[in-house]
């Protein structure tokens, strides 16, 4: 098999080299290509991948390069991870909403937006790319955010992908670790949007035993979720941490005006991470990656690859068509639910309906998306002032017209 990761530059790239050695029986690996077009992080990022991989007795063709039909070339699985504008980009993403009043965040609200508008047309290209050169049934996994709107523009284009956040597999880790149990005894009914999911249900042994982790370990669930206990179990579900944007708007949005943006720091750990990577002593992910995020992207990636490659069966929370898996919503809309990975595709588990307090909230972000997937790939000016107002953290029309305009400009700069 041949795995072809764009964007390996990324400081990410060592969390999922780490994951290969875990799988490498089921993945029958034997090309790993690692493209970016960014000279500097490929050299110091694939350096150290490489460093990594030798250490794990990686045996097989490992290939450094910025030639994406080359990476592309035979690929079975292509990972997008990109950042387009890099963390400068971020940085105006989650400070320029500000201005107007609103959540300054890279995925969520005008920020998100932002992103997407960027980046969506890049990650299109690119899975042009991969229709023009990867094997015949390649697989695309998305990990690009905003995972939602990009998964939706792939498929809409007619591409195999599937989007996949480590949101889902960092609660199933954080439960089995206060369960005192095996990860992989661990079922978690996380359901929505991306970044916008709710855990419904934790089940082990065909058990939910969400009300006891509530009950014994609310508390840590609650710092988890950045929301208050009451409200968590007021709900019945555990929110994920996007869902403070809304549930708290006011308490976030002072926060950030008064805060240095996440942006920021993360812009001085990916320094520090570089810096690291540079030393040719260094061939394990240093403890500082966890503090980057993406906590458990490495299991989350190479087991998805590993399910659909061997069609195992297997459950994990990915990023698909709707269908008929949530009602109230549309078919082609795209949902983050469970689903059980066979070859030809997930194949969703069957969700009961949506409360009503959750379903109204994924119903307005649902028709965002669909109006922010177009406004990528036309860049319609009318239908990004319509993205904007259907957005429940912006939804003003005098903050709309501003940001329209100036957010389409920047992004068509951008690309």
């Amino acid at each position: 098999m041949k795995l072809a990761v764009v964007g390996a530059g990324s400081t990410y790239t060592p969390e999922l080299v780490s994951g290969l050695a875990r799988d490498r029986d089921r993945l029958d690996l034997r090309e790993l290509w690692l493209h970016d077009i960014d000279a500097e992080r490929r050299e110091v990022v694939g350096g150290m991948a490489a460093r990594m991989l030798a250490k794990q007795g990686y045996g097989d063709r490992i290939e450094i390069t910025d030639d994406l039909d080359r990476a592309l070339d035979g690929a079975d699985f292509v990972l997008i991870q990109i950042r387009v504008g890099g963390q400068a980009a971020r940085l105006r993403d989650e400070t320029y909403p500000l201005a107007c009043g609103c959540i300054g965040q890279e995925t969520t609200g005008a920020g998100g937006f932002a992103k997407a508008l960027r980046t969506v047309p890049v990650v299109l290209e690119i899975a042009g790319r991969v229709r023009a050169n990867a094997a015949a049934d390649a697989w695309i996994v998305d990990f690009t955010n905003p995972v939602g709107i990009v998964t939706r523009s792939l498929l809409d284009a007619g591409h195999r992908a599937v989007g996949l956040c480590n949101v889902a597999i960092g609660f199933q880790r954080s439960f089995a670790g206060m369960l005192g149990i095996d990860p992989e005894n661990v079922l978690v009914d996380q359901v929505g949007l991306n970044h916008l999911t709710w855990v419904r249900s934790v089940s082990v042994d065909g058990r939910n035993v969400l009300p006891e982790l509530l009950a014994e370990h609310g508390d840590a669930i609650a710092r988890q979720s950045g929301l208050p206990l009451d409200g968590i179990e007021e709900l019945g579900a555990v929110p994920s941490y996007y869902l403070r944007y809304f549930y708290a708007h006011d308490e976030v949005l002072a926060q950030q005006l008064d805060g240095v943006p996440r942006a920021a720091y993360v812009a001085e750990i990916e320094h520090r991470l570089l810096e690291l990577y540079r030393d040719p002593a260094v061939d394990e992910k240093p403890p500082l990656l966890e503090q980057r995020g993406g906590a458990f992207y490495s299991e989350a990636a190479i087991g998805l690859v590993s399910a659909l490659a061997t069609g195992s069966g297997e459950v994990q929370v990915v990023d698909i068509r709707n269908g008929s898996t949530l009602a109230g919503l549309q078919e082609d809309d795209v949902v983050e639910v469970p689903a059980r990975i066979r070859r030809d595709g997930p194949d969703p588990l069957p969700q009961e309906p949506l409360a009503p307090e959750l379903l109204g909230l994924v119903q307005h972000v649902a028709a965002y998306e669909r109006l922010a997937a177009e406004a990528a790939v036309t860049g319609d000016e009318a239908v990004a002032r319509k993205a904007l107002l259907a957005h429940p953290l912006i939804g003003q029309h005098a903050m709309v017209e501003q940001l329209a305009e100036t957010l389409l400009a920047e992004a068509k700069a951008a690309t």
